[in-house]
């Protein structure tokens, strides 16, 4: 026990886990249901005892190329990477979704790298945690811990969330104990952030500070609508805007590492852009909400759904998106085999349709499919020879590939193409990995896609 207690108390100091701290407050309501007195405290007893500290420890091991010149004096046989371990602590926030399974949910970056995880409860008791999965590109991770009396926040609908709506984030800021602090929402489906690879966050000005990674935001009436996961904070200093992954993304990854062990990332098959006010006015549009589909792949979920090249993808499952990036993260957060009923536009007039998602993993993903989705937010035209990337959106998968707006595309592999219809032909037909050749800036140069 005092080796535990000695890991919390060490893990508080070197909390570092998110960005700094939020000061933002919003006005509390006159009356919360029927409660008068303008008090959280009575839904707040009720609803702490499920925020739990996170505390990790582990190694950071790094390697480092030697030199040559200092490689000689060891000889032929002298090692040609140094390898340096450095320990480190942390400390963050997690939310018990079943009292009857333990299961514990927070931010993969809380527990990313560590040896040994932490449970520090409301009730004092510490207890070790078993990982048991996580979703990097998402940044949620399911835990487990062996424990009685636990107390489970029940999950609300955060597609019902509207902005003005309360909030109330609890979580473990700075090692100082539980924190409450409250706030509204502030949007819905903020995207394009680069914080993560999926994002579709709840924008909230509820204070998020560090150490609050993993906890609860939840509504008056105790729900849980999202868990806390990031801030920004330009100057160094929290400027009230803080970031929730939504409460429906969590359930379908944690009911997919419950009966996986790991996210089996639902593929409906399109790359696309989003809606901006040239395109909405080049196809009469009065809304600049949704997804602009460029490409649809051969054989995907979209194809059998009947989604075309140049449709607007404005909802999922009846609720409206904002943008591209938004759609894409709904839908790769959605189990494979998920029925997805999508409202589109096309040629001006309004179309459903209902696809069933593709697995990541199927042949047709792969390969071409997987390259496609790599190229996610590149604005692909027709050059003299070869193909440029006009546009690169910020966070876009295609921005994590490295492609940068300006290059052209002028080979696959070994393979020399001249437009578009020679890339698509080209990728189709690639399995693995694939180089594409790039003019950038007058150089030449391969960026290697996987």
């Amino acid at each position: 026990m005092k080796t535990k207690l000695s890991l919390i108390s060490a893990a508080v100091l070197s909390a570092t886990l998110l960005v700094m701290p939020s000061v933002s407050q919003a006005a509390i309501p006159l009356a919360v249901g029927s409660q008068q007195v303008p008090s959280l405290a009575p839904m707040l007893e009720k609803t702490t005892p499920a925020v739990v500290a996170v505390a990790v420890s582990g190694t950071h091991v790094s390697k480092q190329r030697v030199p040559d010149a200092f490689r000689y004096f060891f000889g032929p046989n002298a090692p040609r990477e140094q390898v340096q371990e450095r320990p480190f602590k942390g400390l963050g926030s997690g939310v018990i979704i079943d009292a009857d399974e333990g299961y514990i949910v927070t931010n993969n970056h809380v527990i990313n790298g560590a040896d040994e995880i932490l449970i520090g409860l409301s009730d004092g008791r510490e207890i070790e945690a078993k990982l048991i999965g996580a979703d990097a590109e998402s940044d949620i991770a399911l835990l487990q811990i062996k424990a009685k009396n636990l107390t489970a926040l029940k999950r609300a609908d955060s597609d019902e969330l509207r902005v003005g709506d309360f909030t109330v984030a609890i979580g473990n800021p700075f090692g100082l104990g539980q924190t409450v602090t409250s706030g509204i929402v502030s949007a819905m489906g903020r995207s394009g952030l680069g914080i993560e690879m999926l994002e579709n966050f709840i924008q909230t000005d509820a204070a998020i500070n560090s150490g609050n990674s993993g906890g609860a935001l939840v509504n008056l009436n105790g729900e849980l609508i999202g868990i806390n996961t990031a801030i920004v904070a330009p100057g160094g200093g929290n400027v009230g805007i803080g970031f929730a992954i939504p409460a429906n993304m969590v359930n379908n990854l944690v009911d997919q590492i419950i009966e996986h062990g790991e996210v089996r990332r639902g593929v409906l098959g399109v790359s696309g852009r989003d809606l901006d006010k040239e395109l909405a006015e080049g196809f009469g549009l009065d809304t600049q909400h949704g997804g602009f589909v460029n490409e649809v792949m051969s054989d995907s979920a979209a194809d059998k759904a009947g989604i075309k090249a140049g449709d607007i993808i404005v909802s999922v499952n009846d609720r409206p998106i904002k943008s591209f990036q938004e759609l894409r993260a709904k839908v790769a957060t959605m189990g494979a085999g998920a029925k997805v009923k999508l409202g589109l536009i096309r040629d001006g007039d309004e179309k459903t349709v209902t696809a069933v998602l593709g697995e990541a993993s199927q042949s047709t993903e792969t390969a071409a499919g997987a390259i496609h989705q790599m190229l996610d937010g590149a604005t692909l035209e027709n050059a003299k020879k070869g193909v440029e990337i006009t546009e690169v959106a910020k966070g876009s998968a295609a921005a994590a590939s490295g492609l940068l707006k300006g290059d052209l595309i002028v080979g696959v592999n070994r393979t020399r193409i001249d437009d578009l219809k020679e890339l698509k032909a080209e990728l189709n037909d690639t399995h693995g990995a694939v180089a594409l050749k790039l003019q950038r800036d007058g150089n030449n140069l391969y960026l290697v896609l996987r």
